[in-house]
């Protein structure tokens, strides 16, 4: 087999995290439709990422966000998106490059992607860029729909014992 220059894989992943970008550019305009919400794996150490540091010591490597009932400030730019989310009912501001995401899951209608984030993977690696159209502010927006955002544990599990979110690893196909 002959050497792929173009790197196909490279521009598959691409093209499925523009997937990503545009239903959360159409949630940005009119809001969750319907039954539709979306739990997102992302690398927290991945070049861009911008999490609080109590955050990042809570998920050294990566977590799940669910966007459902309680969100914030969801702005959409070309290399990522920035959302306010409340974890253990503090408020926090995220901005994720759409190369940091591992996993999109929306189980409303069983709709799933996953994508290889490695050292090297991260075109939006140099974090001036990766920023470049990151948004900016933070803090609730009254009118904003209701939405339940936690982390979750690494045992599917809240910190206060309820298990209202699960891991995406628990959605995936068995192979």
């Amino acid at each position: 087999m002959s050497e792929d220059i173009i790197r196909y894989d490279i521009l598959v992943q691409n093209a499925l995290r523009g997937v990503i970008r545009k239903v959360l550019s159409e949630v940005e305009k009119t809001g969750l439709p319907g039954n539709h919400h979306f739990f997102i794996t992302f690398v927290t150490t991945a070049p861009g990422v911008r999490i609080s540091n109590r955050i990042r010591e809570q998920y050294p490597e990566q977590m799940t966000i669910v966007l459902q009932h309680q969100f914030w400030d969801l702005e959409i730019g070309e290399t990522g998106f920035g959302i306010g989310l409340s974890f253990s009912d503090v408020p926090e501001k995220l901005y994720v490059p759409y190369a940091a995401v591992r996993g999109f899951y929306d189980p409303s209608v069983n709709f799933e992607l996953e994508f290889d984030v490695a050292d090297g993977d991260a075109e939006a690696g140099d974090e001036g860029a990766a920023n470049a159209d990151e948004p900016s502010g933070a803090g609730p927006a009254p009118n904003e729909p209701e939405t339940v955002t936690e982390a979750p544990t690494g045992d599917g599990e809240d910190e206060d014992g309820t298990a209202d979110v699960v891991s995406l690893d628990a959605f995936r196909k068995k192979k």
